[in-house]
């Protein structure tokens, strides 16, 4: 498995005091255009351990997520960055947020890594956001023991792999998954969805930032620990009506007092200045403006000036290109060189348009026949004209062309 070097949890560095630094859920409005509901973001940017605690994101800690959701919830996206780990705990999961009524979106926002692709894939929807990753691969243990022990591994591994091969089938369809885990494949967000693993690539919206905190909502520290089950400190806003509108259930926003204190000093607040009083002196403030020579513009406006701009440069290369047609057809006409010539006259003055003209005007008119030469009357190859030999000989010098060089 790879880990990432900058957010490691399994090795010597110091564990992690929070476990929101990667493992927290968020709940916000539906979309605009579904009534009610809500939708539950949960990221999962860790490895997959049933240990827990900073080892990793276990199922209980997922199954206390599920259990802390509204009944509003109705759809969830889950967040993934993650080296992968427990084959059988990822399999848990991944069951749970099947078991769950909400539709479950997963996202690839970097790597969904062995274990972790079984979570990605088995999703309702599997998303790669661009640049991300999906690596698979055989399942893979520690043993130690006799003969007959390490048999019983090997088939125990086997098994695993069936498993794997049972759910990338059932994303994927049949493949040759013995080959492709084998090998360790890695894929691209563009592969992922080449192969069958993920449905499409895309950005989807972040639902915004949360805290995790303890079940008695004592703040301090928000320390850590193995008997600290994780909660969600969502943030619960209205559902939205078809039109988008607001159906005017009340709002709850969680902020720790230390959060509280911070936003009242940026914004010159009194200390005991309320939370709505906090949104009032956000809301208040002026947004910052563009930088010089920045403008904004819709997207139909850019979409529409791209298509002009494509326009006007096919258009400039066709004007190029009309131009060389006429400039070698006016050479053919004045009997500069012979009409078989025109391809290999036109390449070279695609590479070198400046150096082609001037060999081209340097060489006398009615040196070769207006008429093509080089073929009969039933369109048979014959010899060159002694005068088509001195007039190539004379050009080819010119253009510093090998003598006997392919005509």
């Amino acid at each position: 498995m790879t880990y990432n070097s900058t957010t490691r949890y399994w090795g010597d560095r110091t564990p992690v005091k929070n476990k929101a630094e990667f493992f927290n859920a968020v709940t916000t409005p539906a979309p605009a255009g579904e009534e009610g509901g809500s939708v539950a973001t949960i990221r999962m940017y860790g490895p997959i351990d049933s240990w827990g605690g900073w080892f990793g994101i276990s199922t209980n800690d997922i199954g206390q997520v599920l259990d802390e959701l509204p009944d509003s919830v109705t759809s969830i996206v889950l967040r993934i960055n993650s080296p992968g780990g427990e084959v059988s705990e990822a399999v848990a999961i991944l069951n749970m947020l099947r078991a769950h009524k909400a539709t479950i979106t997963a996202v690839v926002d970097g790597l969904a890594a062995s274990a972790a692709s079984v979570i990605a894939a088995g999703c309702d929807d599997t998303v790669m956001s661009p640049g991300t990753q999906m690596m698979i691969h055989s399942p893979w243990s520690f043993a130690a023991g006799n003969a007959a022990d390490l048999r019983k591994v090997a088939m125990t591994l086997d098994n695993f792999e069936a498993t794997l091969v049972e759910i990338y089938e059932g994303k994927a369809g049949t493949q040759d998954w013995a080959a492709l885990l084998a090998e360790e494949t890695w894929l691209t967000s563009a592969a992922a969805v080449e192969l069958g693993l993920a449905d499409r690539v895309a950005i989807i919206p972040d639902a915004g930032e949360t805290e995790t905190v303890d079940p008695d909502g004592d703040d301090d520290d928000h320390e850590f620990n193995d008997a600290t089950p994780l909660r969600i400190a969502a943030v619960l806003t209205p559902a939205a009506s078809a039109s988008g509108t607001p159906t005017g259930k009340e709002t709850a926003v969680v902020f720790s007092p230390d959060q509280l204190t911070q936003m009242r000093a940026d914004l010159g607040l009194a200390d005991d200045a309320d939370e709505t009083a906090i949104a009032s002196a956000v809301a208040a403030r002026p947004k910052p403006a563009l930088p010089d020579g920045v403008v904004t513009i819709d997207a139909s406006t850019l979409e529409e000036i791209r298509s002009q701009a494509q326009a006007g440069v096919q258009a400039l290369e066709q004007q190029r290109v009309d131009a060389r047609d006429r400039y070698i057809d006016s050479a053919i006409t004045r009997g500069k060189f012979a009409a078989a010539r025109r391809e290999h006259f036109a390449n070279l003055y695609d590479a070198d348009p400046e150096g082609t003209r001037a060999v081209i005007d340097s060489l006398a008119e009615n040196t070769i026949p207006v008429a093509e030469v080089g073929y009969d009357a039933d369109g048979e190859t014959v010899t060159n004209t002694a005068e088509e030999d001195e007039a190539y000989a004379h050009f080819t010098g010119r253009m510093g062309i090998p003598n006997g060089a392919a005509r």
